[in-house]
């Protein structure tokens, strides 16, 4: 294994093993400047280890301070760091503290390295981005070699354009992090509808390391606790309807308004769900346009989103990574209308699920309400979905690629690096 900033040339000695009757530590980060897309990936990924292994604590390391309202596996705890956004020119800065960005990212990081150094994970699964926003799991790398901690990169299935992706990556050292630091690449995709490694042209050093999971779709929502009181929740109609997702809101203002303002099927309501970043003049606006619509409720944030999915007719959504997997294993009728900045993943994805037949899809300048309207009249009738047969059983294949690795342990390093090795 070449040397890198972040670490030295690896031996073939072992991380020293699980101390005998402790439970089974996994360990999952993303993000979360934006949108609530990459914890809920992990929450459905605790859910499902968990369940594989019930001797199992799992932490989730998060920007999403949201995650501690959504429903969570038993055995599983939430560490939320100091949040972040992201400007129109999609550039960080701290969203709630008035300190600069290199102080929020020195804090992020040494929050998260005291918290995986302490937790001492069997394995640890990042989702995204290798080194984490702007290098703030640097040290916490580095400070997990040799300890027997097996790293995972967690993808969705689509990144962004190729050229996007590979600039990306060669400017945050990805194939170099990946290459030095990584034991494993999950794609969370099947590579049939697309394949990243031949789109993106990823190096052999990183190919090397991918396996491809399936989408994480089939059991979505199982084995989670939702922590509201069942008097507080609202539950989906129980008459007919057609419903909207917008994500997280944050811009699917456009969407939302057209879908207030389509003509909903015959023997139909209207439930669209505005998410919790929707600005609040934007939700205001779509609760006015319902009160002269009894035919429609706008909620703002439901935990189970999956159970409104499931008991709709048909659904008008963006094509974010959480909500096309819900769509795709409740086998809804499925209308696509992806956003197309500040990345063109959405757009890549849903074309794709077009060409085999899952979905429809419409471009966001095209989604206005007639033609919301005119699909949700021909999509509300009894038909089954017709595409060709997609992998949608990542959930189930996730638990046994962990098993492997935590049983196998990482190839460590000659000695952990010392905080003090990495330059941050």
């Amino acid at each position: 294994m070449a040397s890198s900033p972040l670490t030295e040339p690896s031996g073939e000695r072992r991380g020293p093993a699980r101390p005998a009757g402790r439970p089974r530590r996994i360990a999952l980060y993303s993000h979360d400047t934006q949108g609530l897309g990459h914890i809920r990936r992990n929450i459905a990924l605790a859910a499902a280890l968990v369940a594989d292994d019930p001797a199992t604590d799992v932490l989730l390391l998060t920007g999403a301070p949201e995650a501690t309202g959504l429903p969570l596996p038993p055995r599983t705890d939430v560490v939320t760091l100091p949040t972040l956004r992201k400007d129109g020119r999609g550039r960080y800065a701290a969203r709630t503290l008035g300190s600069t960005l290199p102080e929020v990212i020195g804090l992020r990081s040494r929050i998260l390295a005291a918290a995986l150094s302490a937790f001492a994970p069997d394995l640890l699964v990042v989702d995204k981005v290798a080194r984490g926003v702007d290098g703030e799991l640097d040290a916490a790398l580095a400070a997990l070699r040799g300890t027997g901690t097996a790293v995972v990169l967690g993808l969705r299935e689509v990144l962004d354009t190729p050229e996007v992706a590979r600039r990306e990556w060669a400017a945050s050292r990805t194939t170099e992090t990946v290459r030095d630091l990584y034991d494993a690449v999950w794609v969370y995709g099947d590579r049939a509808v697309y394949d990243l490694v031949a789109e993106c042209r990823l190096p052999a050093a990183v190919a090397a390391k991918v396996a491809y999971t399936g989408y994480l779709a089939r059991g979505r929502g199982a084995g989670t606790v939702v922590r509201s009181r069942p008097s507080a929740r609202v539950r989906p109609p129980a008459e007919p309807y057609v419903l909207c997702l917008v994500g997280g809101g944050q811009d699917g203002r456009e969407l939302a308004e057209a879908f207030a303002r389509a003509p909903l099927p015959a023997g139909h309501g209207g439930v669209l769900l505005t998410g919790p970043y929707m600005r609040r003049e934007s939700r205001e606006a779509l609760r006015r346009a319902a009160e002269g619509r009894p035919d429609l409720a706008v909620l703002e944030f439901v935990p189970d989103a999956d159970r409104f999915v499931a008991g709709a007719s048909a659904v008008v959504s963006m094509a974010g990574y959480n909500s096309v997997c819900e769509l795709l294993a409740a086998g809804r009728r499925t209308l696509l209308v992806p956003r197309t900045t500040p990345r063109a993943e959405q757009m890549l994805r849903a074309r794709s699920l077009e060409r085999v037949g899952l979905v429809d899809v419409l471009a966001p300048e095209e989604a206005d309400a007639d033609r919301l309207g005119a699909w949700l009249r021909a999509a509300a009738r009894p038909a089954p979905v017709a595409g060709r047969p997609v992998d949608l059983d990542g959930l189930a294949r996730v638990p046994r690629l962990a098993a492997d690795l935590i049983a196998a342990g990482p190839a460590g390093a000659a000695r952990p690096l010392e905080l003090a090795d990495v330059a941050v």
